[in-house]
């Protein structure tokens, strides 16, 4: 049986791990398709497998999305329900800084690798006259590396996805302050397929009704995706690209 190979962006929280894990077994087990998941640790990573080539369905954020769509032969298969991709702005509790408007010229931003994360936290930052170029960006290997710069002071703002942030205990939580939360709901995570990949009606099949039965039901619980996917129709992937390409301009 021919191995079909799945990537998921590395973009998620460490304890949705288990949740791709058991979504993976449930595909294979109802298409009735032999799947390898490739879940790479970094964009890095994610860039050198699909320029491998051998990459038939991507869980891709909508920044890659736009390239994968319209340079790399894939297209929009199917979206989670209700779970649109927004980015939080903290800074450290123990600082002054309480608002955007607190942010200096020069400030160190402390984020993982993630361009939606910073494209939609510039669009934010332009309300306060803060553009890229007025501030100093460190990427770090994670998400939770990147509190860890703002709570020691080495950072004086975070940019994180909305989800991970949601994610982070108590503890580490009671240490950043909020300043602004994005409420976009139109940007969100898009499962796409190669244009020639031969199985999508079975693949489209088996993830539209894994919210169906309990090991389905299980399975998007742990991924925080609890209403299962929706189809996602040419014009509705065309209608975020574009929305993408607005919040480039």
């Amino acid at each position: 049986m021919t191995t079909h190979n799945m990537l998921i962006a590395p973009d998620f929280s460490p304890e949705r791990f288990a949740g791709w894990h058991m979504l993976n077994l449930l595909i294979q087990k109802r298409a009735n398709l032999n799947m390898h998941l490739n879940m790479p640790a970094s964009y890095t990573e994610q860039e050198a497998l699909v320029a491998q080539g051998d990459i038939q369905i991507i869980y891709a954020n909508p920044f890659d999305a736009a390239f994968l769509i319209r340079e790399q032969g894939y297209r929009a298969l199917a979206r989670p329900i209700g779970k649109s991709d927004e980015m939080v702005i903290t800074a450290a509790s123990s600082s002054a800084i309480n608002s955007l408007e607190d942010i200096p010229n020069g400030a160190t931003v402390a984020m993982a690798n993630n361009r939606d994360v910073k494209l939609i936290g510039l669009r934010l930052l332009e309300a306060v006259d803060l553009a890229e170029d007025d501030l100093h960006w460190t990427v770090t290997e994670t998400y939770q590396a990147a509190a860890r710069q703002v709570m020691k002071g080495e950072a004086q703002v975070a940019f994180f996805l909305s989800e991970i942030f949601h994610s982070f205990s108590r503890l580490t939580k009671s240490q950043l302050t909020v300043l602004i939360e994005s409420d976009i709901a139109d940007i969100s995570h898009v499962l796409l397929v190669k244009e020639d990949f031969t199985d999508t009606d079975i693949l489209m099949d088996a993830i539209l009704n894994l919210h169906e039965d309990t090991d389905g039901q299980e399975a998007l619980a742990e991924l925080g995706m609890p209403k299962g996917f929706e189809a996602m129709s040419e014009e509705d992937a065309e209608f975020m690209l574009d929305l993408m390409e607005t919040l480039l301009d």
